[in-house]
Parts: structure tokens; sequence; C-alpha cells
């Protein structure tokens, strides 16, 4: 792929990023489902009104026919066409520890899997990885039913082998909702507490048993998440203002995490005529929340509620921001004959700006890998090229990322077009490291780049034809996850800075969990304190016990 042309004023960029794919191309269609109930695959159905972008593939609501992978739209785009968002009807929820059932399972999609968590999301201070103690101790059973499921944690490590680590506990859902089923993404864990977002309620549960802490329950479906929480374990949601089929996801209520609590609520109001709440996202950094859409950005101070800023109507217009280590940056389009768009700097609490970056003619934004320092990676969709650049303090560029192999921009076979939305991106200082596309039967690696240079400094290969995808990384070291196969448990791996052979931290148990763990459908993912946690981030709602989050340790 050709170097981006050089708007006005920028200096010249280094040679391009020749083995960069350009725009997803359609992927692998789902093979058939397996028997197991935990194993189901339920598919992505983005509410009518809140799908894709104007121009741009999108998913069918299940796996039954093989389905193309979005492509992800880039942002700063136009306002689209008339069209509400909606929601599904209301819908009976039950959750219950369950044991797992051995059977066939075969792998949906693409082959890989977009995990979220993709940096640390504890601000300011990363959590130190590779930390084997594990925290938390084991909830009181108070005699209710929702105990640690122990004998299902047996059945669970059936089959475990010499040397592997087990299955601590697994949470299943019963819900009875719409034919499309439910999003269920968002996982936060927050001391001895893991959160999950099922339907219209947040639930925290102990992470040494799994037993159930507390509910948070909405009016209506949590419609938008961030990973991201404050030091002191506040985040904010996003929810519907109804429960009808035109209801808008234009609602956001910060939650506590730690104690379980519900704090301040209220309507996102539109900032102008043109401000559509079209697959709204959340970004945070310090005390600050953005609530970015198509056309517009609003932020609000998250201990309190009040609204810090909003994009300006006239000139260039931020649709977006990217959040983390106390940085803002926007992303916008200008209202000039070619809508270019725009990068521009943020402070956190006035958005006002002090540089920006302007995108040649044609070329949009797909994703923000880091904003400390900023990385972009930019496509053109007329030409089908792609670069991955990177800002200085200036917002002047000082480097375009090159090196062999493919690497995806879909992050995964989930729909999510949000700017930080690939989540198996992860910064750390100087280092970026992005892993090859995985394909069925194929094993990829791990590329760390130096953000100074732009070059590769090493590759760690996942061996074995296995799929290996970053999860965090700080002070140098990386943790990644070895994805599970059906006959296989995953395996959490710490990665020395100079890329030199890993360490398992915990490899997951083969046997009766791993047909479960492989088959969790655009998982989110985590490890903390010792301990692996991956959850669904959909739900298919049949009424029928299926699998929510699975928690691992020693």
């Amino acid at each position: 792929m050709t170097e981006p042309p050089q708007p006005p004023n920028q200096p010249p960029t280094p040679s391009g990023y020749g083995h960069l794919p350009g725009p997803p191309q359609p992927g692998y269609g789902y093979p058939q489902q397996g028997d197991n109930p935990y194993a189901q695959q339920p598919g992505p159905a983005p509410h009518p009104g809140q799908g894709p972008h104007p121009g741009y593939a999108q998913q069918p609501p299940y796996p039954q026919q093989p389905p193309t992978v979005a492509a992800y739209p880039p942002h700063g785009l136009q306002p689209p066409g008339p069209g509400g968002p909606g929601m599904p009807p209301k819908k009976k929820l039950t959750l219950v520890i369950a044991a797992a059932v051995a059977s066939v399972l075969v792998l949906g999609g693409v082959g890989y899997v977009a995990l979220s968590g993709g940096e640390d999301t504890k601000e300011p201070v990363a959590q130190e990885p590779g930390d084997a103690k594990p925290s938390g101790s084991p909830s009181v059973d108070q005699g209710d039913g929702n105990g640690d499921g122990g004998a299902q944690a047996t059945d669970l490590n059936a089959g475990r082998k010499q040397g592997e680590d087990k299955v601590l506990w697994l949470k299943t859902a019963k819900l009875d909702g719409p034919g499309a089923g439910i999003a269920s993404k968002g996982q936060w864990v927050v001391g001895d507490t893991v959160a999950k977002v099922v339907g219209k309620t947040v639930k925290g549960y102990a992470v040494a048993d799994g037993k159930e802490k507390w509910t948070i329950d909405f009016p209506a479906d949590v419609c938008g998440t961030t990973p991201r929480t404050t030091e002191d374990g506040k985040t904010v949601v996003l929810f519907e203002d109804g429960p009808s089929d035109t209801a808008s996801c234009n609602q956001i209520r910060m939650i506590d995490l730690k104690a379980g609590a519900a704090g301040w609520s209220k309507e996102v109001t539109k900032e102008s005529a043109f401000d559509m709440f079209l697959d709204p996202s959340l970004a945070m950094t310090g005390d600050t929340v953005t609530v970015n859409r198509l056309t517009r950005a609003t932020a609000f101070r998250i201990s309190t509620g009040d609204k810090l800023f909003a994009s300006p109507s006239e000139g260039c217009v931020p649709g977006a921001y990217a959040t983390g280590n106390g940085k803002m940056i926007g992303v916008a389009t200008c209202y000039d004959q070619d809508s270019t768009v725009e990068v521009q700097d943020a402070d956190p609490l006035t958005g006002k700006k002090t540089w920006t970056f302007r995108l040649p003619k044609g070329w949009k934004v797909t994703r923000v890998y880091s904003v400390d320092p900023v990385v972009l990676d930019l496509g053109n969709a007329t030409t089908k090229e792609r670069s991955i650049v990177v800002l200085g303090p200036d917002g002047k560029q000082r480097a375009t990322l090159s090196a062999e192999g493919s690497f995806p921009t879909e992050c995964g076979i989930s729909y999510d077009d949000a700017l930080q939305g690939c989540a198996t991106a992860v910064a750390d200082g100087n280092t970026l490291y992005l892993p090859t596309k995985a394909e069925i039967g194929k094993a990829n690696e791990i590329v760390a780049f130096d953000l100074g240079t732009g070059k590769a400094k090493w590759r760690v290969p996942a061996g074995e034809g296995r799929t290996i995808t970053p999860l965090k990384a700080a002070n140098g070291q990386l943790i990644a996850y070895r994805k599970a196969e059906n006959a296989q448990g995953g395996e959490i791996l710490s990665v020395p800075a100079d890329g030199s052979t890993p360490t398992a931290l915990l490899r997951n148990p083969s046997g009766a969990s791993a047909p479960i763990e492989s088959s969790f459908y655009s998982p989110q993912a985590d490890y903390v304190d010792g301990r692996f946690f991956i959850s669904t981030s959909r739900l298919n709602a049949r009424d029928t016990d299926e699998k929510l989050l699975m928690v691992f340790g020693k």
C-alpha cells in the first residue's frame, strides 16, 4: 500500500506500509453449529437504525448462512438518511452457574477474536500485568441458591491434564428475548468483583466463586459501554430511552462498580438538527466521558454528570473523541468541498485544541490505536489504500509503520465502529503490539512496532496453527491470550520486552471446558490478579441456558 499523499504543511513520510491490505474483504462463513448448548454462537444483530454507516457491509442477524465480515466505516462521514434506533421487546431473565456439556463444537466467524480491555482500563496508573497472586475471598453462602457452583466446577475440570490450571466458575444466562437476541457487551474487573452487562441490568459477581453480589437495573436495554473505569471503580453506560422499537440510545448513567450502586443519570440532548444517535459510543479519561455519535460528541464530568463541552457547530466538527492516559484527541469532519477529515488534540475538560492534523482528500480515520503517542489507522475506500501513522506531541507525523504481514482492520467478527473499538491492538510507551491476521488452521503472530521508527522490533508466533492476540501491556511486558481450541484450552502468556520466549501464566484445561472457552461469541477478555475472565458480547435469548461469563485461575 502506498503512502497517503501529503496535505498542505505536512512533512514527508517514510516508506509506505506496503504489506497492509486495503479495506477488509468478505470473510469466512460460519461452520455449522455443534450440539453443546453453551457453545451456540449468537449472530450480530444491530438494532434497526443502529447498524453500520451507509455504504458499508452489515452482518446478518444469525450465522445460519455464511455472513461477510462487516467493513469498519471510517470516521468523518456525512449525516445518514432518516431512520431511528430501536430495541427488542421485553424479556425475562434468570442467571445460574451451570456445568459444561462436553460435545463437538465448531469455531464460527473468521478465525480470530475481538477482545476487550486491549489496553489497561484503570486510569491513570496501569495495572501491573503478570501478577499471579489472586485476590478476593469467596463469598459467604447465604443459602439462597446462588452458591459458588463447586460441583459444576468439578464437571468443568473433567479431563484436565497434568500442569493445566482450572476453571473457577461459569455463569450462564437464560433470557427470553427477540429473535435477533440481545447484546451483552460490557465487562469490568474491579477489586474482588467482576461486573457484566446482561440486557437491562449490570450484575456484579465475586471473582473467587461467581456468587452474585449486586444488580443494577435499568429501565431499558444497555446499548453502549466503555471498558474503562475511574481509579475508584466508576464507569458510565448508555441505555435506551424506552421499550419501543423506535427507542434512541441517548441516556447515560454513572455506576459505581465497587459499591454496586447507580449514580447520576441524564439524557444526552441533540447538539444540532443533524445530530444522529446512530451507533453511539463512549470514551473515558480522568473525570471526563464523551458520548460519540455520527456527527457530534458531548462531554460530561463523570463525578457529577455536568456537561463540560460539545462539538462546535461550524468549521471542522468532531463526531468522536478517543482517550487514554489523561489525553484526548478528536476526529472531525471539515465542512469544505471535499469533506476532509482533521485530527485534533483536545483538552479533556474544555475540548480546546492546540494542534490539528489534516488528512488528504478521500482519507479517513478507521481506528485510533493509541493517544499517547497518537497512532492512527488511516484508509481510503476509493483507492483501497491504507496507512498506519504516528504523530508527535505537536501533531506532526513522525513515522509510518512498515512490516511484513497482513494486519486486519476489522479486529474480529463483531461490529464495533468505535474509534478505539480494536481491542486487539495494545500500546505501551513507545511500542505498539498488533496481531497478524488469523486464518483457520494457520498460526498468526504478534508484531511489536517501534513507534519512533515505525519498524518491527520482534515477532512472537502463536505456533501449532493457533491464534494469539494481545490483552494488555505495561512496563515493557506484554500479556497475550493464546486462544482455546475445541480440544485444547487457551493460555495466558507473558512476553518479555525483548520478544524472547513467552512464559505461561495460566494454562486453561483441556477436556470438558475447552469447547466452551473456544466458542464465546466475539469475546471480551481480561487477565487480572492471576485470573482470566472471558465473556460473550451477545446472547441468543431463546429461553435456554447459554454461557455468559467464564473464569479461570490456579
